[in-house]
């Protein structure tokens, strides 16, 4: 591999450069006050309606510590409120109001963004979104840091300089 050529990670990495930008232009030319970060923790609380970040993180896929960051800046930008659990530690995330006045709008743009990925799709050899499905299927069944370690002992050992 050159040194111009790009890897794994910066390829990723710049494709959501472009999907997060776009997407989040698209909010705020809608008049919309909102991240694309949040949509996993709204989608997640309009299918199961107040629930635990630990609920959150396991319906929408995403770590704990992520869920909380998110929720975290939700609150501060008053999408959701937090309420004690039926335990000390836990936390009940729900809806305010104004992100429930925001649900029709986001919905639209919901509908506009899927329908671009359906387009972008159609253009690309193999559907992006089936690949990317594949590809977390398959680190489900063996972890990349699982796979890093297992090409670094394939690897030849390097000699010592003396």
């Amino acid at each position: 591999m050159s040194a111009g050529t790009p890897t794994l990670g910066t390829l990723l990495r710049h494709l959501i450069e472009h999907l997060d930008g776009a997407v989040e232009q698209a909010y705020q030319q809608a008049g919309l006050d909102y991240r694309p970060r949040y949509t996993p923790v709204i989608r997640a609380l309009m299918a199961q309606g107040p629930v635990s970040l630990r609920v959150i993180s396991r319906e929408a896929r995403i770590s704990h510590s992520a869920v909380s960051q998110t929720v975290s800046q939700m609150v501060n930008d008053g999408l959701v409120e937090l309420q004690p659990g039926s335990d000390g530690r836990e936390r009940i995330v729900t809806l305010t109001p104004r992100a429930r006045a925001m649900l029709p709008a986001l919905e639209r743009q919901w509908s506009a963004t899927n329908a671009a990925a359906e387009r972008l799709d159609a253009e690309l050899s193999a559907p992006l979104s089936g690949i990317l499905r594949e590809a977390l299927e398959a680190l489900e069944r063996e972890p990349f840091d699982t796979r890093i370690e297992k090409a670094a002992a394939e690897l030849p050992k390097p000699r010592r300089r003396s």
